[in-house]
């Protein structure tokens, strides 16, 4: 299929095989001239040599490759193809298979539609990498420093909302720094999306289709199943699991906190610029699959549906969700509104079958009361929506939205708080102010449920790339969580600081991982409660304060 380019910019996506070739690689020998392609069973092995990256699970044995000391596993099946007549069904597990498959190279992603991001300089700054698109995507990939020990692991969930996104579109994702670096196993998942994860079939297919409204959210809890059954055969500890993830992907976090299924199978969680979240009513959703399905002229017929072309399904989607949420309400921050009347759409809802709660929105789950959490953002969250308005631009949207006595006093308080920087770059931050006081609302409902510890964090770190406008923008922290800011100089300008501030971050996500608590030996973090709203602030003096930019965030809760 041919690559899906959201920008006009030709780009291929570097894969594993490509990497093959180069120095300093080992994979597994094997006696054919042709190595198998990734995902098909290779001939028989020659002889093994210590370095050589075969690793058994349930299912059969899989065949990686050593780079950099790092043991790597791409495209590992966790579940069986979703296509055809097994859409919208819950994930089956992968068939058994004889000798090696080859995981040498990502899979597919869930098919999507283009992104089509209106702000040059994101895209500039994130350099996506698209892959390909198929329904074969129930795949995860894993990096690890040896197939030997018992390592903490985790779990990462990709951003996008619940309709984009795949676990390797841009070059932070990948987890070999992690492992080298930190001594942990880092895994990144792929699950179904949009449409094909979401929508809900219960009128029209019955019981069998109970789970179609939130099978995405179960395609990640049968991931998580595998890594427990099967982690111990790449060096990782099944009982000491962290799941976490970034936008859309801290709402996946958030959500899996609230799921029974996935109770027992997650022992930390992160949630970076992401969760807690309102959701649609579980008749809206089933509305709005009616409405779907009626764009689509197939009644209650499932089967015409699994046979539907990808393209047709998304258009009626898009159409059917215009229709009911309207024009676009913009927010502070010059994106989607976030507040208010849930809008219709794809992304998981209470159905008190797979999910009960809308987890850190009205409550703590039970189920995740022994979860120690860290909940955090960046300052300048709004610049993912390119918005570029004048001081007087700005101050006329805000008090549009505030009403023009607290749009003065928003714009003075944040111009008090940070005078070096650009109009621009403020008017980036007012969605992050919107994010920090859901934030503070999710501290204040972990810290009240009186179980594990609730940690807090700002990412305020400028970037001194694009003249340093985009500030600490939507997804600026990737690539210092991962630790690699190397990977990502275009973002991060690669320099001596931020090298430093990614070995602290980084390393301090791994000693939660490890321990539960993220502090580092010259790096103390306590945890937060609702009134101090302790929060450790990573920049290039890395320290903990009190509410930082508390008196701005405060002004929009008057």
């Amino acid at each position: 299929m041919a690559e899906q380019d959201r920008t006009g910019v030709s780009r291929r996506a570097a894969f594993g095989l490509a990497a093959a070739a180069g120095a300093g690689l080992a994979a597994a020998g094997s006696a054919s001239a042709y190595p198998a392609q990734n995902g098909e069973r290779s001939g028989p092995r020659g002889a093994s040599t210590p370095r050589s990256a075969v690793a058994r699970t349930q299912y059969g044995l899989v065949r990686g490759y050593v780079a950099g000391d790092v043991y790597q596993f791409k495209g590992v099946p966790y579940g069986a193809d979703t296509g055809g007549a097994n859409r919208w069904l819950p994930a089956k597990p992968p068939a058994r298979w004889q000798g090696e498959l080859n995981a040498l190279a990502y899979g597919p992603n869930s098919p999507q539609d283009p992104h089509n991001f209106r702000a040059v300089e994101h895209t500039f700054l994130q350099q996506w990498t698209d892959g390909y698109w198929g329904e074969d995507m129930l795949k995860l990939n894993i990096w690890t420093p040896s197939l030997q020990g018992n390592r903490p692991v985790m779990v990462y969930f990709h951003g996008g909302g619940f309709s984009f996104g795949s676990a390797y579109e841009l070059a932070s994702h990948d987890g070999a720094q992690m492992a080298r670096n930190h001594d942990v196993v880092q895994i990144s998942v792929n699950h179904r999306l949009n449409v094909l994860g979401f929508l809900d079939l219960t009128e029209a297919g019955g019981s069998a289709y109970e789970e179609s409204v939130n099978v995405s959210m179960t395609d990640a809890v049968a991931a998580l199943r595998w890594i427990r059954e099967n982690i111990q055969n790449f060096g990782g500890n099944p009982d000491r699991i962290t799941i976490y993830g970034q936008s859309g992907g801290g709402s996946k976090v958030t959500t899996l906190l609230g799921m029974p299924s996935a109770k027992g199978m997650i022992h930390r969680a992160i949630a970076m610029s992401g969760g807690g979240g309102n959701s649609p009513s579980l008749e809206q959703s089933r509305e709005f699959s009616r409405r779907v399905r009626a764009e689509l002229g197939v009644g209650n017929d499932v089967s015409a549906l699994q046979k539907m072309e990808w393209a047709k399904l998304f258009a009626a989607g898009n159409k059917v969700a215009a229709e009911i949420n309207g024009p676009p309400r913009p927010n502070l921050g010059g994106g989607p509104a976030t507040t208010g009347t849930p809008r219709v759409g794809w992304g998981p809802t209470v159905d008190g079958r797979v999910i009960n709660v809308r987890s850190f929105h009205d409550v703590a789950p039970a189920v995740s009361k022994d979860v120690p959490v860290i909940f955090g953002n960046t300052s300048e969250e709004g610049m993912r929506w390119g918005s570029n308005p004048t001081e007087a631009e700005w101050r006329a949207q805000l008090a549009e939205s505030l009403g023009p006595a607290k749009a003065d006093a928003l714009i003075a308080s944040m111009k008090a708080a940070h005078p070096e920087k650009a109009i621009r770059t403020l008017s980036y931050g007012v969605s992050s102010m919107a994010y920090r006081n859901r934030i503070q609302n999710m501290v204040k409902l972990k810290y009240e449920q009186r179980g594990a510890p609730v940690y807090q964090y700002l990412f305020q770190w400028q970037t001194p790339m694009l003249d340093g406008l985009p500030g600490a923008w939507h997804t600026a922290e990737l690539a210092f969580a991962f630790d690699n800011v190397q990977r990502c100089e275009q973002a991060t300008g690669d320099t001596p600081e931020a090298r430093a501030l990614a070995s602290k971050m980084a390393g301090a996500w791994a000693a939660f991982a490890r321990t539960g608590d993220p502090s580092l030996p010259n790096l103390k973090w306590t945890a937060s409660d609702p009134v101090r709203c302790q929060t450790m602030v990573f920049d290039n003096r890395c320290r903990m304060e009190n509410d930082p930019e508390g008196a701005s965030r405060r002004i929009l809760l008057t």
